[in-house]
């Protein structure tokens, strides 16, 4: 019978390590707990906006983060259950096979019709096969145990989402009236709105909007914020993302333009990577809501395609600083469940086109801002 207690034995055992996309999903479900912990004390941070800006990329990180780690875990648990189907019929014969030598009595087993000879060739026989045996009841084990760790991890994760996708939205909420309400930052100039309506009225094209942009203000202090020069190439995009289209490179429809089209998540919060005075904020052209930021003098980056913006024309904004938020509907827990088998990369539906003029010329804007794929 101890041959059958050593199967029992293994497969009731608790699993003894978590594979690694159950390890990258707990480590992602923990980040929105953190993040939570953040959104708690935004409320008493002296720079509010900073605080609740760095919670809710908090919480975009956690949630993408868990959205990739129930990916794996699916599709993990599926390569699993398909294997383990496909033993069906050898995992019956490994457990008759063991069960067979449990309920054997040892005298029955010592017996051999060929005498004590062949009664020393079985035993010898039975000590090569019992290993295997054991080992391949080992791995069956294991298989189950994994398989049942990470439907586990499904059933915890419900309950991460769900107050995580709360939390974001909680937040994202509580920045958009924390900008609402900042009176703290100081101004270059103050915009013209006679002008600025004559200038979109007589603008057919981003370049020329561009060019007449100084004509817009009132009272603009002289000066500039100081160089950015010596980041060049560095600059984190305003968005987590991927580059969709790179500069100059023709869409759907044929057109031709020369910024990148960056695809984000939902409801992306957008930021720049460094101090600039806010140029121009509003509806522009067929580019949808833009801001134009200044970092530098004859710098302007141009973002397009917004659903939010936040800050006015004038204003200078600190580093990491929030100037919109991308459209598109956040997923329901359900979703990201439904679609946790997919393919990574499946959530990035929203599209952020992004524009660097140098003096009166567009230049490729990866020539300023990095990706993740030029650091690795």
């Amino acid at each position: 019978m101890k041959h059958l207690a050593l199967l029992l034995t293994l497969l009731a055992a608790p699993a003894l390590a978590q594979d690694d996309p159950a390890v990258a999903a707990r480590a992602a479900a923990e980040a929105l707990v953190q993040a939570q912990e953040q959104l708690d004390e935004a409320d008493s941070a002296r720079d509010r906006v900073a605080a609740l800006t760095t919670t809710v990329r908090a919480y975009e990180d956690g949630l993408a983060a868990l959205r990739e780690g129930l990916r794996r875990v699916s599709i993990r648990e599926l390569e699993l259950s398909q294997a383990l189907q496909a033993q069906e019929g050898e995992i019956s014969r490994l457990l008759g096979a063991l069960m067979t030598i449990g309920q054997s009595d040892a005298p029955t087993l010592a017996l051999h019709p060929s005498g004590p000879t062949g009664t020393a060739r079985a035993g010898m026989l039975l000590s090569d096969v019992t290993p295997a045996l054991a080992t391949q009841a080992a791995a069956l084990r294991a298989d189950l145990e994994e398989v049942a760790a990470l439907r586990q991890m499904q059933e915890e994760a419900v309950t991460r989402l769900t107050e995580g996708l709360s939390g974001v939205q909680q937040a994202r909420t509580e920045l958009s009236q924390a900008i609402d309400e900042r009176q703290d930052l100081p101004r270059r100039f103050t915009e013209d709105p006679v002008r600025t309506a004559i200038l979109i009225a007589g603008t057919e094209t981003l370049e020329e909007f561009a060019a007449g942009l100084g004509q817009m203000t009132e009272d603009e202090a002289q000066g500039s914020l100081p160089s950015i020069t010596d980041r060049k190439g560095y600059l984190p995009l305003p968005a987590p993302g991927e580059i969709l289209r790179g500069a100059g490179e023709r869409d759907a429809a044929g057109v031709q333009r020369p910024g990148v089209v960056i695809g984000t998540a939902p409801r992306a919060l957008v930021t720049i990577p460094t101090a600039a005075t806010i140029r121009y904020v509003g509806p522009l052209l067929d580019y949808g809501l833009v801001t134009i930021l200044e970092p530098q003098a004859d710098l302007l980056i141009v973002l397009a395609g917004l659903a939010e913006v936040y800050g006015r024309a004038g204003q200078v904004l600190p580093a990491g600083s929030p100037v919109g938020m991308m459209g598109g509907q956040m997923p329901t827990t359900d979703a990201v469940l439904s679609q946790s088998g997919e393919e990574g990369g499946a959530e990035l539906t929203e599209t952020l086109y992004m524009e660097v003029r140098e003096g009166d010329d567009p230049v490729d804007p990866l020539t300023w801002f990095s990706t993740d794929k030029d650091d690795a």
